[in-house]
């Protein structure tokens, strides 16, 4: 069981304090075997333990000799499963903190962090990938390969054209068809010999990016400071790089990169999302010429496991990924980026909920590297911190080659005629762009054809039966489709309160978009980019690549275009629908909306030619878009802070959203009142003045619905705790942690604690 340690020695009984997944605060207790070395375990190593009726592997957090847990109730560690630690100390001290300050059990920390392959138990080293080469004898025998033997002859070239090197089988899936039968013959035959590679160096044989270095660009003035600012930070230091769009913030990131390579360390870069990853590994690839590690939710259990095996180990410099890959540990770690790091994604919306933004500075911190921050549209979190020293602010003003801003423009849309949403006003000013041989983008933030399928005799609209929500009319697929739970159903052929004929969709999508336009401007070609459009592997990539490319001339599509593609043909956007900004629940909102626009409107005149951005709105006069379009972003966030000071809202003020749902109307309702009475108790306990005077201007509120009461058949409450200093607010939900978990009504709700929520759902 533990063989793999020759040194056997007896020892007092150790407690191994291991982190198991479950609602377990801190780690639970087992005993170490009296007869087993004491250095055959250490912190950082997982271990299988017996958890209820099976074994569990959890990870060793820490050793001690006393424990709290009578001895006839602890239970004996099964087996070690790593012969040296998978974390170092500082990986361990940054997931714990993690679980302190998010308040999450430390166990599903781990499960979050750690690749599925290693929560089940397989070795920390990912396996090498199978590869081949010519033997000797198979580099002369192409006189042998029958003529006629096509698939022979191909992979005879392919691997005389490697040379010495072994070709991994994903080479020679990305260039061979029905490969495996002819090389088993020449396996028969001895033509060739086969071999173990690490997976890394097995991407960086089939990238082939990854063997040419582009020439680097030279680098503005103003991007060459920013390099040099974070490059010449010595420990740990945050840095807010604010960048209008396309200013060139990948260039100063790849310059500073390059330079923490050239020390011989790695570095992190996060982005938004799993879209965007293709386009900056090519990038990132040939601007550096060498293989980049890839992390995010869409690659398979086996090439995560890869991509954190090759980053622990050293094997690959840089990684890239998404909000997940923050956990990722390294052999030796030089910088952090985080690129759109105003962008809501960041956030993890369920079971762990983090902000990978806030988690990597603290991750940078520990590790004592620079971190940086970059946004054309810096979230007011991040200026306040600008503001206040705790961010250096970096800032590039011009865009890249010469390119200039787009002009921003209101169209009142007021009493005017509207084809799928979309006014006279724009309709001529595409027929005008596009006259002209460039491309026009039109954003509408809504997939589908229509939000609503309503009868056109007696009012009657299709609802989710498990949510408070329409179903979403999809013509195409002839389906209705709830895009809060993800129920669907065929659209009914009659009224099922009136028994008519005749439905309507009630409002725009951009499938009902991309059909009015197709009939508009019938010569020329569409491309359509939202959810609907990209559900399959590499279907993201390959659209951006048609859409860069120039092969379309009209590019509808959702968010998912606004975030960092290029499109240098592209001199029109045109912006549908975006009011429902302006008058939300959630204070955010406008903040969101702002970001929104800005970074739209940074797709138009990235290349030669100026761009022109028209946002049509049915509030022309209202003081944020006024503001935002007359005086920019800038303008736009001071305005937005001085509103928040003002409310004593955050970045002014800290929040803790406590949320539950239940099936039973009332179950999540009664377990927030339990939870509320627990905070108002350890008020009192504590003494109203002395409670006052040590932790001041603490406020919960609620419970209340939500916003969306019902989803997916459960009824939603939500509680907020909100205070001026976040340390007394923390040490306050402390309090009264242990007993959520332990209320009768915690196992019969869905409950979850949300520190600095982003979204008021």
């Amino acid at each position: 069981m533990f063989g793999f340690h020759q040194a056997w020695s007896k020892m007092m009984p150790t407690i191994v304090k291991v982190a198991v997944p479950g609602p377990f605060l801190s780690p639970m207790d087992y005993d170490w075997p009296a007869d087993t070395a004491s250095n055959a375990v250490q912190p950082g190593m997982r271990v299988r333990v017996p958890f209820r009726n099976r074994t569990q592997v959890g990870l060793v957090m820490a050793l001690t000799e006393h424990s709290d847990v009578p001895a006839h109730k602890r239970k004996a560690v099964v087996s070690v499963l790593d012969e040296a630690p998978i974390l170092s100390d500082l990986d361990r001290r940054f997931w714990q903190w993690l679980s302190r300050y998010y308040h999450q059990p430390i166990g599903e920390v781990v499960a979050t962090a750690l690749p599925k392959r290693l929560r089940q138990g397989e070795p920390a080293i990912a396996p090498g990938e199978p590869a081949w080469r010519l033997s000797e004898t198979g580099r002369s025998a192409e006189s042998k390969i029958p003529q006629r033997a096509h698939q022979q002859r191909a992979l005879w070239q392919a691997l005389l054209h490697a040379g010495d090197t072994p070709v991994p089988q994903q080479t020679l899936n990305a260039q061979l068809t029905q490969w495996r039968p002819a090389l088993k013959r020449f396996q028969e035959k001895g033509w060739v010999t086969a071999h173990s590679m690490s997976c890394a160096l097995a991407r960086a044989v089939s990238a082939e990016s990854a063997s040419q270095k582009a020439p680097n660009p030279v680098l503005s003035a103003e991007q060459q400071a920013a390099v040099d600012a974070v490059s010449g930070c010595d420990g740990f230091g945050a840095f807010l790089l604010d960048g209008i769009t396309g200013s060139g913030k990948t260039e100063a990131y790849l310059g500073m990169i390059e330079t923490v390579i050239e020390r011989g360390q790695q570095a992190l870069v996060l982005v938004p999302e799993i879209g965007l990853t293709p386009q900056t590994v090519a990038r990132f690839e040939a601007y550096l010429g060498q293989p980049v590690a890839v992390m995010h939710s869409g690659l398979n259990d086996t090439e995560r496991h890869c991509a954190w095996s090759a980053i622990r180990q050293g094997e690959v410099s840089v990684l890239l990924g998404t909000r997940s890959a923050l956990f990722t540990p390294f052999a030796n770690l030089g910088l952090c980026v985080l690129d759109e790091e105003h962008d809501l994604s960041f956030k993890q919306q369920d079971g762990v909920r983090y902000s990978a933004r806030d988690a990597l500075v603290r991750r940078a911190q520990f590790e004592q590297v620079p971190v940086v921050l970059g946004s054309a549209t810096p979230s007011l979190e991040s200026l306040r911190n600008a503001s206040l020293g705790r961010y250096q602010a970096l800032h590039l003003t011009q865009r890249a080659a010469g390119a200039q801003l787009p002009e921003l423009k209101l169209l009142d849309v007021r009493g005017q005629p509207e084809i799928a949403g979309v006014s006279e006003a724009l309709l001529t000013a595409m027929a005008v762009h596009l006259s002209q041989g460039h491309q026009v983008l039109l954003f509408l933030n809504r997939r589908g054809y229509a939000p609503v399928l309503m009868c056109h005799d007696c009012g009657w609209q299709a609802h989710c039966a498990d949510c408070d929500a329409n179903l979403t009319w999809h013509a195409a697929s002839r389906m209705l489709k709830c895009h809060h739970c993800n129920a669907q159903a065929a659209a009914p052929s009659v009224c099922p309160q009136c028994g008519g004929t005749h439905f309507m969709p009630v409002g725009q999508g951009t499938e009902q978009l991309e059909g009015a336009m197709r009939e508009r401007f019938p010569d020329k070609r569409l491309l359509r980019i939202d959810r609907d459009t990209t559900r399959q592997k590499g279907q993201m990539a390959a659209l951006t690549d048609q859409a860069r490319s120039g092969e379309a001339d009209i590019l509808i599509g959702t968010q998912m275009l606004a975030k960092g593609h290029h499109f240098p043909k592209v001199t029109l956007v045109g912006m549908i629908d975006l009011d429902q900004g302006l008058f939300s629940c959630d204070y955010r909102a406008a903040e969101r909306m702002a970001q929104l626009v800005i970074q739209v409107a940074g797709r138009a005149g990235r290349g030669e030619q100026a761009g022109e951005v028209l946002i049509q709105t049915h509030h022309p006069q209202h003081p944020l878009l006024t503001r935002l379009v007359e005086q920019g972003y800038g303008a736009f966030a001071q305005s937005a802070l001085q509103e928040r000071e003002a409310a004593r809202l955050p970045p002014f003020s800290y929040q803790v959203m406590i949320r539950a749902e239940s099936v039973e109307a009332g179950a999540a309702e009664a377990f927030l009142k339990a939870v509320k009475n627990g905070l108002n108790s350890a008020r009192m306990q504590k003494g109203a003045a002395a409670f006052e005077a040590t932790q001041p201007s603490l406020t919960v509120a609620g419970p209340v619905v939500a916003p969306m009461m019902r989803r997916q058949k459960r009824w939603r409450f939500q509680l907020l705790l909100q205070g001026t200093h976040r340390g007394h607010l923390h040490n306050w939900l402390a309090q009264i942690e242990s007993q959520c978990y332990a209320h009768p009504l915690a196992r019969k709700v869905r409950w979850s604690i949300d520190v600095d929520p982003q979204e008021m759902v």
